[in-house]
């Protein structure tokens, strides 16, 4: 796990002596992603440069340190995560004669190009976000990985080409002019993050997982998807035993893949089925104790899941690390946590994982499994349960109206929902109005019908973005699939934003934050190929159960008191301390916004806090929302210096 920088200049050529000063301040913006050396490097064309912070995981000697070449000089990369894969790899590439000077997984990478051209991405297994300089064809090739666990953002004009894993690298770049990009508001305030390809800062854009660029002497930059997650078509004819035999099998694999390292690791656990089988599976593997990392809260006891995790730490002996927050703590770290996210990130997770990453480097472990993916496979969430109920038995009944009668009745109901405040409804039934899309991913924060009363300032088409951001995904999840049925459209939006860009940037950027590297065993491509191709009734057979199928594969491995439990979630308690601790500092923030004074509407902000300060309404997800915007553009935007 590592920070990448690169410039690729067109009109001109490098000037060293100048620009290795800019790219080693580039660079070391992002000495958090590897405190352990870096480096850079000139292309002897001088059209291209590469920055590198490393966090030593595999070979810690300096034979690993990046930016790294082949031996003829011809080919040069830089490379952010782990492959898996990459021991089958080098014993392929070796038969074919290739040399290595290291043990590393990037050094396979570097020869793999060369022998696959551009389909190395389809060869490795694993988290990244790497690009190459290719001299020869003075060509740029990068990639993110297939579900974006790691970050690659890039900012390009008709002069220059400029990459880095956190957006903070870019802006420093005399080149690029710092400005909000106004229409990634809407996607934030409904999804809680910006979108797949955009940031909310202008002409920065990010590489979409599952893709991977090709940047020509030409100047042609193209994006091109690399994955389907459909690729195994649909699995009518397989049994639930045999379905839950092969989860089981995919998933100890995953795990023992994930447990390569020549440091330290361990599990970040919650007491939850995913966490917990990360545990049971490693522990089968392992001769020492796990090391366990658990997250709770000194006060408002219903958000920990400490019992549960004590449980399980009793049960397989981990050695166990705890860490107990109140709202003071959270409180202290609010403005830094904007600084680490690049762009705001509206989970309250962030908060506990920041503090369970500092206690997990802490205490030297510098790899940890984490659950992540599995509610987005497992119709896990509620949400997802409720949504493929009401989609089957109310919403498509409704959808079969004529559309004269379904915008009459939307405009009947509109100033009534409007006046209690229930926009979601409200928006479900605008949406059948105008023939979108039913399911958006998770639940909207701020749905378009609510969009349209908070961002009064703004052009009225700015409600509608959202819309035309998941009609995107859903043609190209047409295009991966022309037989998609409604579940497997919703696990794909689930997959392509909501777990993408909100949850897996959490767990890097905090990570991060603490120079600790996060595995996700349960997004292994493998695995999500197979659950793809599930069908409905072995997913959701009874139509009450989540995480049907790999409850029934846990039950093989874990106590029932744990698989069967009630689902808690990890969160933090933000509508509490916005109700009390914070609600001063929230209104203060909020209100004297530049940014939200100049887009919204304060007054109906303003309504929204007091109701939730009086406990009329629970509106502490959206006040944490706005108020991280707010955070974020007093520490990116009026703030002259970025470090």
């Amino acid at each position: 796990m590592c920070g990448i920088v690169g410039i690729r200049h067109f009109n001109k050529t490098l000037n060293e002596s100048y620009d290795s000063a800019l790219l080693l301040k580039m660079t070391n913006l992002l000495r958090h992603r590897g405190p352990d050396s870096n480096g850079i490097w000139f292309s002897p064309s001088k059209q291209c440069a590469f920055g590198f912070r490393r966090l030593a995981i595999i070979d810690l000697s300096e034979a690993g340190n990046q930016p790294m070449q082949t031996d003829d000089g011809n080919v040069t990369i830089v490379f952010n995560g782990e492959i898996y894969n990459y021991l089958t790899l080098r014993k392929e590439l070796i038969e074919k004669g290739y040399k290595f000077r290291s043990r590393t997984d990037t050094e396979v990478i570097l020869n793999g190009y060369k022998e696959w051209g551009l389909d190395v991405v389809k060869r490795i297994s694993g988290m990244f976000a790497f690009v190459i300089w290719d001299e020869h064809n003075q060509l740029l090739f990068g990639a993110r990985d297939r579900v974006g666990k790691k970050p690659l953002y890039y900012f390009y004009d008709d002069e220059i080409f400029i990459f880095a894993s956190e957006i903070k690298s870019i802006l420093i770049h005399p080149r690029v002019q710092k400005n909000v990009n106004f229409k990634e508001i809407p996607n934030y305030l409904n999804f809680g993050i910006s979108s797949n390809r955009n940031t909310l800062f202008e002409n920065i854009n990010k590489i979409p997982p599952a893709h991977f660029f090709t940047l020509d002497v030409n100047r042609d930059f193209k994006l091109r998807r690399y994955w389907n997650p459909f690729a195994l078509g649909k699995n009518e004819k397989i049994s639930e035993n045999e379905a839950v035999e092969e989860i089981l099998r995919l998933l100890r694999q995953a795990v023992k893949d994930r447990m390569m390292s020549d440091v330290p690791f361990g599990v970040f656990l919650s007491g939850g089925i995913d966490s917990s089988l990360n545990v049971a599976l490693m522990s089968e593997l392992m001769t020492r104790p796990v090391d366990t990392f658990t997250v709770g809260f000194k006060e408002l006891e219903k958000y920990n899941e400490l019992y549960y995790a004590r449980t399980i730490v009793n049960l397989f002996k981990t050695n166990q690390h705890e860490i107990l927050i109140d709202s003071d703590d959270a409180f202290e770290v609010l403005e830094e946590l904007v600084w680490f996210e690049d762009e705001p990130n509206a989970d309250p997770v962030c908060i506990p994982l920041f503090f369970l990453s500092k206690l997990t480097r802490e205490s030297g472990t510098i790899v940890v499994q984490v659950g992540e993916g599995s509610d987005e496979q497992f119709v896990g969430y509620p949400w997802l349960l409720r949504d493929f109920k009401f989609y089957h038995n109310i919403w498509k009944p409704f959808d079969s109206l004529p559309t004269p009668i379904k915008r009459s009745l939307f405009y009947l109901s509109k100033p009534i929902f409007s006046k209690i405040k229930q926009y979601l409804p409200l928006d479900f039934i605008r949406r059948s109005a105008y023939n979108e899309e039913y399911y958006w991913s998770g639940t909207p924060i701020f749905p378009p019908s609510e969009l349209e009363v908070i961002l009064n300032h703004q052009p009225k088409y700015f409600s509608h973005i959202p819309w035309q951001y998941v009609n995107n995904l859903l043609s190209e999840a047409k295009n991966l699939n022309s037989s998609l049925d409604f579940l497997q459209w919703v696990l794909f939006v689930e997959i392509s934003q909501r777990l993408s860009e909100l949850l897996l940037m959490r767990v890097d950027k905090m990570g991060m934050a603490h120079s600790i590297e996060a595995r996700v065993p349960f997004l292994d491509y493998r695995l999500i190929e197979f659950t793809m191709s599930l069908p409905q009734k072995l997913k959701v057979p009874n139509g009450r159960t989540t995480k049907y199928l790999l409850k029934k594969a846990a039950e093989r491995i874990l106590p029932k008191e744990i698989v069967y439990r009630k689902k808690q979630g990890f969160w933090a308690p933000i509508s509490e301390w916005l109700r009390n601790e914070w609600f001063d500092f929230a209104c203060e923030r909020i209100s004297n916004s530049n940014l939200l004074r100049k887009i919204s509407n304060l007054e109906y902000i303003n309504i929204m806090l007091q109701e939730h300060r009086k406990s009329k309404k629970n509106y502490g997800f959206k006040i944490f929302t706005l108020l991280n915007l707010a955070l974020w553009y007093d520490r990116f935007f009026s703030n002259e210096r970025l470090y």
